[in-house]
């Protein structure tokens, strides 16, 4: 299905009070919320740990600094694409009526220009400063979110979240060839650990806020199904994440310190996922659902797993 949303107003206009008034520090802090720096901490969660476990302990601490300096630069990137091109949605929805295109503190000119810098020296960065195949894969995890995701499935299709979610999966891939300049199958198993993490992360949330959503015209699966039917596919995608967070020890990679955590973690992980579900089938609804409590411990998880993961080298 393809669904278009209509603006209320014109895009990135600027309230009346607004248009001639736009302080220098509210407009830098603008330009710094164009890269969502609260999304952007996730995805350094994800990219240190690896490197220590690429490294088998500690990696060189400029090589870090200058990776996640490259990660933020692309990430931020991408998420300003994603804000001029959904300016007009954005509009639409309250959660996003204070992004900095649509209160008019940010032009949509210049948000655009503002994200293909950040592309191009983020990448110059990586290739110049770590090496090329991170910087390869950076950008093509800027491509895929700005591009694949944003401009081509999340308007048209209920899985938007499930493939546009690969470019959350990159720093992982990111973070093991900073250090070696090449992958493995164990930045491949994380890869995949992200990629169901990100359904059953997201969809809670979409399961509060669904009403946003419909308004703005975007399918997101709470949108179009009921909440019986997104819990048993948070349920399913649950089960599979945590399968494979379990498989980096028998490949040899971790010991029994990251076990530990990933059985204990995704044991508490689940058990939420099936108390959400068995809401759902009751049939609650409102704040009774209580959706918002799995969304936040995915964020709790996620960073215990990957803490375990740089901390098992030096137990083994």
């Amino acid at each position: 299905m393809c669904v278009t949303a209509v603006e209320s107003r014109p895009a990135g206009a600027l309230d009346a009070s607004g248009a001639n008034h736009r302080p220098f520090k509210a407009r830098v802090m603008a330009f710094i919320a164009l890269t969502k720096p609260r999304i952007i901490e996730l995805l350094l969660i994800t990219t240190v740990p690896v490197m220590f476990l690429a490294e088998q302990g500690v990696p060189d601490l400029s090589l870090v600094l200058v990776t996640c300096l490259g990660g933020y630069l692309s990430a931020g990137g991408a998420n300003a694409l994603n804000m001029w091109y959904d300016r007009d949605i954005d509009a639409l929805m309250e959660r996003t009526s204070q992004r900095p295109l649509v209160t008019g503190m940010v032009s949509p000119n210049e948000c655009l220009a503002f994200g293909i810098a950040l592309a191009i020296g983020s990448t110059l960065l990586f290739g110049f400063a770590v090496n090329w195949l991170s910087a390869w894969l950076a950008l093509g995890a800027l491509v895929f979110y700005s591009v694949v995701y944003t401009m081509i499935l999340k308007r048209r299709t209920s899985q938007n979240i499930v493939w546009g979610g690969i470019a959350g999966c990159m720093p992982v891939l990111i973070g093991w060839s900073s250090v070696t300049n090449s992958l493995s199958y164990a930045p491949v198993i994380l890869f995949l650990v992200m990629f169901f993490w990100t359904p059953p992360h997201y969809w809670p949330l979409s399961m509060k806020v669904k009403d946003d959503y419909a308004r703005a015209g975007v399918p997101m699966l709470p949108v179009l199904v009921s909440n019986k039917v997104v819990a048993r596919q948070i349920v399913l995608y649950s089960w599979v994440m945590v399968g494979a967070s379990l498989l980096l020890t028998p490949l040899g990679y971790t010991g029994w310190f990251y076990t530990l955590v990933a059985l204990l973690a995704g044991g508490l992980w689940l058990w939420e996922a099936h108390a959400l579900q068995n809401r759902a089938k009751a049939e609650v609804t409102g704040a009774k659902l209580k959706e918002m409590r799995l969304f936040h411990w995915s964020i709790t998880y996620v960073s215990l797993l990957f803490i375990a993961v740089a901390v098992d080298p030096f137990l083994r």
